[in-house]
Protein backbone atom coordinates (compact mmCIF):
# COMPACT_ATOMS: atom_id res chain seq x y z
CA UNK A 1 0.00 0.00 0.00
CA UNK A 2 1.89 2.80 -1.20
CA UNK A 3 2.10 5.90 -3.93
CA UNK A 4 4.71 7.98 -5.07
CA UNK A 5 3.47 11.21 -4.18
CA UNK A 6 1.58 12.37 -0.38
CA UNK A 7 0.74 15.95 -0.03
CA UNK A 8 1.78 17.40 3.21
CA UNK A 9 1.19 20.64 4.59
CA UNK A 10 0.88 22.20 1.00
CA UNK A 11 3.76 20.86 -0.46
CA UNK A 12 4.46 17.34 -2.18
CA UNK A 13 6.83 15.15 -0.47
CA UNK A 14 7.74 11.11 -1.22
CA UNK A 15 6.08 8.83 0.54
CA UNK A 16 9.00 7.62 2.77
CA UNK A 17 9.79 11.05 3.45
CA UNK A 18 6.11 12.18 5.01
CA UNK A 19 7.05 10.67 8.57
CA UNK A 20 5.61 11.99 11.71
CA UNK A 21 7.31 12.29 15.13
CA UNK A 22 6.65 9.82 18.05
CA UNK A 23 5.59 12.89 20.20
CA UNK A 24 2.59 13.69 18.11
CA UNK A 25 -0.81 14.64 20.20
CA UNK A 26 -2.88 12.27 17.75
CA UNK A 27 -0.61 9.22 18.18
CA UNK A 28 -0.84 9.58 22.25
CA UNK A 29 -4.35 10.93 22.50
CA UNK A 30 -6.13 9.92 19.19
CA UNK A 31 -6.99 14.04 18.67
CA UNK A 32 -7.24 13.86 14.57
CA UNK A 33 -9.96 14.02 11.64
CA UNK A 34 -9.95 12.41 8.57
CA UNK A 35 -11.87 10.79 5.42
CA UNK A 36 -12.17 8.32 3.39
CA UNK A 37 -13.09 8.91 -0.13
CA UNK A 38 -12.70 6.65 -3.26
CA UNK A 39 -11.89 8.04 -7.41
CA UNK A 40 -13.28 5.92 -9.99
CA UNK A 41 -12.36 5.09 -13.20
CA UNK A 42 -14.61 6.27 -16.09
CA UNK A 43 -14.05 6.34 -19.44
CA UNK A 44 -13.16 10.42 -18.91
CA UNK A 45 -10.90 9.17 -16.89
CA UNK A 46 -10.74 9.00 -12.72
CA UNK A 47 -13.37 10.88 -10.85
CA UNK A 48 -13.66 11.60 -6.92
CA UNK A 49 -17.15 10.36 -5.71
CA UNK A 50 -18.67 13.35 -3.46
CA UNK A 51 -15.72 15.39 -2.86
CA UNK A 52 -17.12 18.33 -1.68
CA UNK A 53 -19.15 17.01 0.20
CA UNK A 54 -16.23 14.64 2.02
CA UNK A 55 -14.27 18.27 2.52
CA UNK A 56 -16.78 19.75 3.80
CA UNK A 57 -17.21 17.01 6.64
CA UNK A 58 -13.89 17.41 6.97
CA UNK A 59 -14.14 20.53 8.18
CA UNK A 60 -17.18 20.31 10.53
CA UNK A 61 -15.03 17.69 12.08
CA UNK A 62 -11.80 19.69 13.13
CA UNK A 63 -14.36 22.34 14.33
CA UNK A 64 -16.07 20.16 16.73
CA UNK A 65 -13.01 18.83 18.08
CA UNK A 66 -11.14 22.12 18.10
CA UNK A 67 -8.53 21.67 15.72
CA UNK A 68 -7.20 25.09 14.50
CA UNK A 69 -5.82 24.65 10.76
CA UNK A 70 -5.80 27.27 7.60
CA UNK A 71 -7.34 24.49 5.27
CA UNK A 72 -10.60 25.95 3.44
CA UNK A 73 -13.00 23.21 1.63
CA UNK A 74 -11.88 24.37 -1.62
CA UNK A 75 -8.24 24.05 -1.10
CA UNK A 76 -8.70 20.61 0.23
CA UNK A 77 -10.07 19.81 -2.84
CA UNK A 78 -8.02 20.65 -4.86
CA UNK A 79 -4.91 19.13 -2.92
CA UNK A 80 -6.77 16.00 -3.04
CA UNK A 81 -7.36 15.83 -7.07
CA UNK A 82 -3.58 17.17 -8.00
CA UNK A 83 -2.22 14.14 -5.40
CA UNK A 84 -4.47 12.34 -7.76
CA UNK A 85 -3.06 13.31 -10.66
CA UNK A 86 0.57 13.55 -9.33
CA UNK A 87 0.16 9.55 -8.64
CA UNK A 88 -1.60 8.79 -11.65
CA UNK A 89 -4.17 6.84 -10.42
CA UNK A 90 -6.84 5.61 -12.82
CA UNK A 91 -8.72 4.58 -9.43
CA UNK A 92 -7.80 4.80 -5.68
CA UNK A 93 -8.38 5.28 -2.14
CA UNK A 94 -7.85 9.11 -0.67
CA UNK A 95 -7.19 9.64 2.95
CA UNK A 96 -6.98 13.38 3.95
CA UNK A 97 -6.45 13.49 7.91
CA UNK A 98 -6.18 17.19 9.92
CA UNK A 99 -3.56 16.06 13.43
CA UNK A 100 -2.20 17.64 16.23
CA UNK A 101 1.01 17.30 15.42
CA UNK A 102 4.68 17.34 17.51
CA UNK A 103 4.39 19.81 20.72
CA UNK A 104 3.85 19.21 24.64
CA UNK A 105 2.17 16.57 25.71
CA UNK A 106 -1.48 16.47 27.54
CA UNK A 107 -5.05 16.32 27.37
CA UNK A 108 -5.59 19.86 26.24
CA UNK A 109 -3.17 20.10 23.20
CA UNK A 110 -4.99 23.11 21.72
CA UNK A 111 -2.57 25.43 22.42
CA UNK A 112 0.90 23.47 22.45
CA UNK A 113 0.93 21.60 19.37
CA UNK A 114 1.01 22.46 15.65
CA UNK A 115 -1.39 21.31 13.51
CA UNK A 116 -1.18 18.79 10.74
CA UNK A 117 -3.04 17.96 7.15
CA UNK A 118 -2.18 15.44 5.24
CA UNK A 119 -3.21 13.73 1.89
CA UNK A 120 -2.66 9.87 1.40
CA UNK A 121 -4.06 7.98 -2.20
CA UNK A 122 -3.04 4.60 -2.60
CA UNK A 123 -5.14 1.71 -4.71
CA UNK A 124 -7.13 -0.09 -2.07
CA UNK A 125 -9.92 -2.75 -3.45
CA UNK A 126 -13.19 -3.96 -2.12
CA UNK A 127 -12.81 -3.62 1.76
CA UNK A 128 -14.75 -6.66 2.77
CA UNK A 129 -13.57 -9.14 -0.29
CA UNK A 130 -13.91 -8.82 -4.03
CA UNK A 131 -16.67 -11.48 -3.89
CA UNK A 132 -18.75 -9.97 -1.12
CA UNK A 133 -20.32 -7.29 -3.34
CA UNK A 134 -22.53 -10.07 -4.87
CA UNK A 135 -22.07 -12.84 -2.28
CA UNK A 136 -22.38 -11.03 0.53
CA UNK A 137 -20.92 -10.95 3.98
CA UNK A 138 -21.14 -13.49 7.21
CA UNK A 139 -21.61 -10.60 10.04
CA UNK A 140 -22.22 -11.08 13.94
CA UNK A 141 -23.86 -8.69 16.64
CA UNK A 142 -20.83 -7.27 18.46
CA UNK A 143 -20.38 -7.76 22.61
CA UNK A 144 -18.94 -3.87 22.70
CA UNK A 145 -21.67 -0.98 22.14
CA UNK A 146 -21.10 2.19 20.20
CA UNK A 147 -20.55 5.10 22.39
CA UNK A 148 -23.31 6.75 24.27
CA UNK A 149 -24.29 10.22 22.51
CA UNK A 150 -22.71 12.01 25.60
CA UNK A 151 -19.69 10.34 26.10
CA UNK A 152 -18.29 10.96 22.34
CA UNK A 153 -19.16 12.42 19.43
CA UNK A 154 -20.01 10.38 16.97
CA UNK A 155 -21.22 12.24 14.08
CA UNK A 156 -17.63 12.52 14.19
CA UNK A 157 -15.10 10.80 11.73
CA UNK A 158 -12.61 11.36 14.38
CA UNK A 159 -9.42 9.31 15.08
CA UNK A 160 -10.17 7.97 18.40
CA UNK A 161 -14.20 7.35 17.60
CA UNK A 162 -12.10 4.39 16.20
CA UNK A 163 -10.64 2.50 18.89
CA UNK A 164 -14.61 1.35 19.49
CA UNK A 165 -14.36 0.18 15.70
CA UNK A 166 -11.48 -1.66 16.31
CA UNK A 167 -12.55 -3.71 19.21
CA UNK A 168 -15.80 -4.42 17.19
CA UNK A 169 -14.18 -5.09 14.19
CA UNK A 170 -11.10 -7.68 15.80
CA UNK A 171 -13.62 -9.51 17.82
CA UNK A 172 -16.08 -10.65 14.65
CA UNK A 173 -12.69 -11.54 12.94
CA UNK A 174 -11.58 -13.68 15.56
CA UNK A 175 -14.64 -15.18 15.60
CA UNK A 176 -14.95 -16.17 11.85
CA UNK A 177 -16.79 -12.97 10.92
CA UNK A 178 -15.82 -10.70 8.36
CA UNK A 179 -17.58 -8.11 9.88
CA UNK A 180 -19.27 -7.26 13.35
CA UNK A 181 -22.86 -4.54 14.04
CA UNK A 182 -22.25 -2.43 16.96
CA UNK A 183 -25.37 -1.69 18.96
CA UNK A 184 -26.44 1.32 20.85
CA UNK A 185 -26.31 2.65 24.73
CA UNK A 186 -29.96 1.40 24.16
CA UNK A 187 -29.40 -2.16 22.62
CA UNK A 188 -30.66 -1.37 19.34
CA UNK A 189 -28.95 -1.57 16.04
CA UNK A 190 -26.20 1.12 15.50
CA UNK A 191 -23.66 0.57 12.52
CA UNK A 192 -20.74 -1.72 11.49
CA UNK A 193 -17.52 -1.38 12.41
CA UNK A 194 -17.04 0.95 9.61
CA UNK A 195 -20.08 0.79 7.81
CA UNK A 196 -23.84 2.58 8.02
CA UNK A 197 -26.55 -0.40 7.77
CA UNK A 198 -29.83 -0.79 6.07
CA UNK A 199 -32.95 -3.37 6.84
CA UNK A 200 -35.57 -4.91 4.26
CA UNK A 201 -38.39 -6.20 6.16
CA UNK A 202 -42.03 -6.26 4.00
CA UNK A 203 -40.59 -4.48 1.13
CA UNK A 204 -39.57 -1.80 3.51
CA UNK A 205 -36.23 -0.33 4.24
CA UNK A 206 -35.15 0.63 7.76
CA UNK A 207 -31.99 2.35 9.02
CA UNK A 208 -30.86 4.24 12.34
CA UNK A 209 -30.74 7.78 12.38
CA UNK A 210 -28.06 9.83 14.55
CA UNK A 211 -29.74 8.75 18.44
CA UNK A 212 -28.02 5.65 17.58
CA UNK A 213 -24.62 7.25 17.76
CA UNK A 214 -23.50 7.03 13.92
CA UNK A 215 -21.37 8.08 11.10
CA UNK A 216 -24.10 9.76 9.31
CA UNK A 217 -22.24 8.60 6.35
CA UNK A 218 -22.02 10.02 2.54
CA UNK A 219 -22.69 6.80 0.85
CA UNK A 220 -25.58 6.08 3.17
CA UNK A 221 -26.65 9.29 1.92
CA UNK A 222 -26.48 8.51 -1.62
CA UNK A 223 -27.86 5.04 -0.90
CA UNK A 224 -30.80 7.02 0.37
CA UNK A 225 -31.09 8.84 -2.54
CA UNK A 226 -31.21 6.32 -5.17
CA UNK A 227 -33.51 4.60 -2.99
CA UNK A 228 -35.99 7.43 -3.20
CA UNK A 229 -35.86 7.72 -6.96
CA UNK A 230 -36.94 4.24 -6.94
CA UNK A 231 -39.66 4.49 -5.00
CA UNK A 232 -38.89 2.50 -2.03
CA UNK A 233 -40.30 3.46 1.22
CA UNK A 234 -37.53 4.14 3.97
CA UNK A 235 -37.91 4.16 7.36
CA UNK A 236 -35.73 6.47 10.48
CA UNK A 237 -36.44 4.57 13.42
CA UNK A 238 -34.84 2.48 16.14
CA UNK A 239 -33.72 -0.86 14.56
CA UNK A 240 -34.58 -4.15 16.98
CA UNK A 241 -31.78 -6.57 17.00
CA UNK A 242 -34.42 -9.24 15.87
CA UNK A 243 -35.51 -7.27 12.90
CA UNK A 244 -31.81 -8.21 11.64
CA UNK A 245 -32.98 -12.11 12.16
CA UNK A 246 -36.13 -11.11 10.54
CA UNK A 247 -34.94 -9.32 7.42
CA UNK A 248 -35.55 -10.11 3.46
CA UNK A 249 -32.18 -8.26 3.06
CA UNK A 250 -29.28 -6.08 5.16
CA UNK A 251 -26.90 -4.47 3.10
CA UNK A 252 -23.87 -2.19 4.33
CA UNK A 253 -22.79 1.68 3.10
CA UNK A 254 -19.36 3.02 3.48
CA UNK A 255 -16.64 4.64 1.05
CA UNK A 256 -14.80 1.32 1.87
CA UNK A 257 -17.56 -1.32 1.64
CA UNK A 258 -19.28 0.39 -1.00
CA UNK A 259 -23.04 -1.41 -1.02
CA UNK A 260 -22.28 -4.93 0.26
CA UNK A 261 -25.15 -7.23 1.11
CA UNK A 262 -25.13 -9.22 4.34
CA UNK A 263 -25.82 -13.01 4.00
CA UNK A 264 -25.72 -13.97 7.74
CA UNK A 265 -25.98 -12.62 10.85
CA UNK A 266 -24.98 -14.47 13.75
CA UNK A 267 -25.08 -17.68 11.51
CA UNK A 268 -28.80 -16.79 10.73
CA UNK A 269 -29.01 -16.72 6.98
CA UNK A 270 -30.99 -13.31 5.89
CA UNK A 271 -33.45 -13.95 3.25
CA UNK A 272 -32.18 -16.22 0.68
CA UNK A 273 -28.76 -15.96 2.18
CA UNK A 274 -27.29 -13.90 -0.47
CA UNK A 275 -27.89 -10.55 -2.56
CA UNK A 276 -31.78 -9.29 -2.28
CA UNK A 277 -33.35 -7.41 -5.12
CA UNK A 278 -33.31 -3.85 -3.75
CA UNK A 279 -29.74 -3.98 -2.83
CA UNK A 280 -29.11 -5.31 -6.39
CA UNK A 281 -31.36 -2.30 -7.56
CA UNK A 282 -29.27 -0.10 -5.48
CA UNK A 283 -25.55 -1.47 -6.26
CA UNK A 284 -26.47 -1.52 -10.03
CA UNK A 285 -27.37 1.99 -9.56
CA UNK A 286 -24.49 3.38 -7.45
CA UNK A 287 -21.85 1.64 -9.71
CA UNK A 288 -23.22 2.41 -12.97
CA UNK A 289 -22.73 6.19 -11.49
CA UNK A 290 -19.70 5.58 -10.33
CA UNK A 291 -17.89 3.91 -13.24
CA UNK A 292 -19.19 6.53 -15.88
CA UNK A 293 -21.46 3.86 -17.32
CA UNK A 294 -25.18 5.81 -16.57
CA UNK A 295 -25.46 9.64 -16.15
CA UNK A 296 -23.98 11.42 -13.38
CA UNK A 297 -27.44 13.34 -12.51
CA UNK A 298 -26.63 14.31 -9.17
CA UNK A 299 -23.69 15.65 -9.53
CA UNK A 300 -21.93 13.17 -7.37
CA UNK A 301 -18.21 12.85 -9.46
CA UNK A 302 -15.61 15.28 -9.82
CA UNK A 303 -13.09 14.36 -12.87
CA UNK A 304 -9.32 14.77 -12.17
CA UNK A 305 -8.78 15.98 -15.42
CA UNK A 306 -11.78 17.49 -16.62
CA UNK A 307 -12.22 17.54 -20.56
Amino acid sequence: MSAEWIWRNGEFVKWDEATVHVSAHALHYGSSVFEGIRAYSTPAGAAVFRLREHSERLMQGARIMRIDHDNTAETLDAAILETVRRNSHDSCYIRPIIFRGAGALGLEGRNNTATETVILTFEWGRYLGAEAIEQGVDVQISSFRRMAPDTHMALVKAGGNYVNSQFVSMEAHDNGFEEGIALDINGYVSEGAGENIFVVLNGVVYTPGAWSSILMGITRDSALTILADMGVEVRFQPVAREMLYMAEEIFFTGTAAEVTPVKSVDRIPIGCGGRGPITKAVQSRFFAITSGEAPDEYGWLTHVCPS
